[in-house]
This record gives C-alpha cells, sequence and structure tokens, in this order.
C-alpha cells in the first residue's frame, strides 16, 4: 500500500498560495499577457517567465505589466547549453547566455534558470568542464546586472544532449568549485525525487547557501513521454510533502515553483487548468 505524502510528514502545514509561482510554460497555450491576468486573478504571488514568451514585445514593459499584476517574477528560464564541440559553438553559447542576463535585467527577473547542456559523444566530464567554464566567464555581467544563475540539474535521462549535470551533488560540486554568491541550484523533483543522496545534498545546498530555486510536479506512471509528460502534483508517485520538507529545514523560504510539460494538459481547457493547479497545490505541495 502506497503512503501518503500527508502521512509521511503529518506535522507539515498545507500551504497558502503566498509561495506559489507558476511558470509560463506550465500553460503554454496563453499569451504572457493572459497568463499573468489569470494567475493574479486565481491568487497566484510568483510567476516564472520563459524567454519564448517575450519574443516581440517590450521585455521592460512585460516587467512592469506583471508587477502591475500583483506578480513577482521569480526567475527567467532559461540560460545555459554551454557545451559544444568547437570553441565557435562554445562562444555563441556564452553570447546567448549574455542576451538571457540582459533579458532578466529588462524585465526584473533576479535569477535564469540553467538547463547546462551536453554534447552527445563528448565524455560527460569534458561537458562538465566546458559548464563550469562558461558560468565562470559571465560571472562578471551577473554582478553587473543583479541576475543571479541557478545551475538546473536534469534527470540521467537527458545527458546526452541536455544536461551533463544530473545529480544534485554534481551541481553543489560546481557552486563550490565557482565560488561565488552569484552562482546557485535550482532543485527540480521531476529530475531529483529519485537520488538516494537527496536529503543529504539538500541539507548541502543549505550550507552553501546556495538553493536559489525549488521546481515542482509530478512523475506519472507509466509514463509516456520523458519530456512532456510530467504529472500535476498528485498525479505521481513523487514525495512533495517529504521534499519540501527537506527544503524547508535547508533554509529555503521562496517560491514554489510549478513547473509542467505535459502535451496531455495543454490540450485541456487552460482555465480550468489553472483551477486544478491550485487545487493540487493546496492538497500536495
Amino acid at each position: 500500500m502506497r503512503t501518503t505524502q500527508a502521512a509521511m510528514n503529518p506535522s507539515s502545514p498545507l500551504p497558502d498560495l503566498s509561495r506559489l509561482c507558476i511558470h509560463t510554460i506550465t500553460t503554454k497555450p496563453w499569451a504572457i499577457e493572459t497568463a499573468a491576468a489569470e494567475f493574479a486573478a486565481a491568487g497566484v504571488k510568483g510567476i516564472t517567465v520563459w524567454r519564448d514568451t517575450l519574443a516581440g514585445r517590450d521585455i521592460a514593459q512585460t516587467g512592469r505589466m506583471l508587477r502591475d499584476q500583483g506578480l513577482s517574477i521569480v526567475s527567467l528560464c532559461r540560460g545555459g547549453f554551454f557545451p559544444a564541440a568547437t570553441a565557435a559553438g562554445r562562444t555563441k553559447a556564452l553570447e546567448d547566455n549574455r542576451l538571457a542576463i540582459f533579458e532578466a535585467q529588462l524585465l526584473g527577473a533576479p535569477l535564469i534558470v540553467l538547463v547546462c547542456g551536453a554534447v552527445p559523444g563528448q565524455p560527460l566530464s569534458e561537458s562538465r568542464k566546458q559548464i563550469v567554464d562558461g558560468i565562470a566567464a559571465l560571472l562578471p555581467e551577473c554582478q553587473a546586472a543583479g541576475v543571479k544563475l541557478a545551475i538546473e540539474p536534469l534527470h540521467p535521462m537527458y545527458a546526452d544532449s541536455r544536461s551533463a549535470v544530473n545529480t544534485l551533488a554534481q551541481a553543489n560540486d560546481m557552486v563550490e568549485q565557482l565560488k561565488s554568491p552569484w552562482v546557485g541550484v535550482a532543485a527540480d523533483v521531476y529530475h531529483l525525487w529519485w537520488d538516494p543522496a537527496l536529503e543529504q545534498e539538500i541539507a548541502r545546498c543549505g550550507r552553501l547557501k546556495a538553493l536559489f530555486a525549488y521546481h515542482v510536479c509530478d512523475w506519472r506512471t507509466p509514463t509516456t513521454d520523458l519530456l512532456l509528460d510530467r504529472g500535476l502534483m498528485g498525479e505521481g508517485c513523487i514525495p512533495l510533502r517529504q521534499i519540501r520538507a527537506w527544503v524547508e529545514a535547508a533554509g529555503f523560504n521562496g517560491f514554489n515553483e510549478v513547473e509542467v510539460f505535459s502535451t496531455r494538459l495543454w490540450a485541456t481547457d487552460q482555465n480550468e487548468f489553472l483551477k486544478k493547479i491550485v487545487q493540487a497545490y493546496k492538497d500536495h505541495v
């Protein structure tokens, strides 16, 4: 019999909506203006903006619009993809990340989430070195713009091309190596829930003061698509309450960010989906 999340942490209180953030990718069919209005009307307090939603818009004005709706801009997604087989490719990646820093500054986002990248066939150790080198090269721009970077470890199934950073331990190692207050970690339960070292590495994040972001969703069983079949909280097997207790014990008091990639859910009425997000957040996060 499956143990419920509430039973694992009976004293863990249900959250109100003051720390609920939703990524624009979660309600992908909506333009950012619609998402902002609907999120605010539902009582959501935070928004993480995906860069594609800014295309063709005045970014500074978009940031003002979001704040006028009463939304905190939690972060900008995404930067990264540092590794490349050629020096020219790595230079191009740095140029795009510098653009992301500029966009974050215009938007008023204090943080950029990094999907760090990998090169199929290139040793993961080399990709990890290129990731560290790429982040280090951006630190002067980060400090000048007042924008932090969060390394997001991705599930090992993405180690071929999306990220050579696949555990929280690897991300923490990079944070320790870089030794900068402008670099930390984004912990996404979808990518990390399976890791037997997760509790201790979250605690290590706390000691490093490096836990910059926390993303929630669920892992459906069976999963029909490893990228586009994430579950809404409560639809899967991730011990969300337990992990939230760990991140809060590590000192994290930021937003709980709902990040769901799902062709199934994108095809539904997004207003009804938003109601389900809010209810699932109250019931399971």
